[in-house]
């Protein structure tokens, strides 16, 4: 019998123990789908380490791949992403993805927005407009003959990535997306930060997008905002800060 016992005990260990390493994976009471947005001159690959860590706690992860062809269409490839949901999300953009997800944040799967040094603009801002009130540190963005844009590879770590390591700036510099003029040139229609709770992240060294703008953005939208010492990269150097802010929203969004 007391063999039988000890066996018992050891089995509701084990349970206790299983249900522990459960909870501990699964965010409890929070939205469970996350959707990361990149922004201009980047791809989604630049996520994989904020993914990697929401995947651990438990989220279901969608990374979307706008073409930056236009913000219409970069919005569509968006919600094609939340179309397929089977729950709420809570949307993510970096840089140029925040006018992204401002527009697709209207879809009916959107619960919350999450800003990273990206741009949240109001009805009738396009991103240029944005960028040009409060310009930014650096510039070294140049047209190709068809209209889309890049920035020169040489300035490419100062101007987005200077607390990433030179080869992996090398690296972005070499795969960047060339975004179109006519994407960045688009005024917003229906911002979802108005009608939706909003957090976001100033990179405090960002060189892409003024702080200040950032800041005056996310004040003038009520967002919850978090300040990282960091460059425009800040998704891809800080990670882990990156996705508390996520994880915020995600909880915030689930009550």
């Amino acid at each position: 019998m007391n063999k039988l016992i000890k066996m018992f005990l050891a089995a509701t260990a084990l349970t206790a123990a299983a249900d522990l390493v459960s909870s501990k994976a699964q965010p409890v009471g929070t939205t469970k789908n996350i959707v990361l947005v990149h922004g201009a001159f980047a791809d989604g690959s630049g996520w994989k380490p904020v993914a990697e860590i929401l995947r651990k706690r438990g989220y279901n992860v969608s990374i979307v791949q706008p073409p930056e062809t236009s913000l219409e269409e970069d919005v569509a490839a968006t919600n094609r992403v939340l179309d397929g949901l089977d729950g709420p999300a809570v949307l993510v953009g970096h840089s140029y993805g925040g006018m992204i997800i401002s527009e697709a944040g209207n879809n009916q799967h959107v619960d919350s927005l999450v800003y990273i040094a990206a741009l949240a603009p109001d009805v009738g801002e396009s991103a240029g407009q944005l960028l040009s009130s409060k310009p930014a540190a650096t510039n070294f963005i140049v047209p190709s003959k068809d209209g889309f844009l890049t920035i020169l590879p040489a300035h490419f770590q100062d101007a987005f990535a200077a607390d990433l390591p030179k080869a992996d700036a090398e690296f972005m510099a070499a795969s960047q997306v060339a975004t179109s003029g006519k994407a960045l040139s688009t005024a917003a229609i229906s911002p979802a930060w108005k009608t939706k709770p909003s957090f976001a992240v100033v990179a405090k060294n960002d060189r892409s997008i003024n702080p200040d703008l950032e800041r005056s953005m996310y004040a003038r939208a009520h967002s919850t905002t978090t300040e990282i010492t960091a460059s425009h990269a800040v998704y891809i150097s800080q990670p882990a800060a990156v996705a508390k802010v996520i994880e915020q929203a995600a909880a915030a969004a689930g009550k």
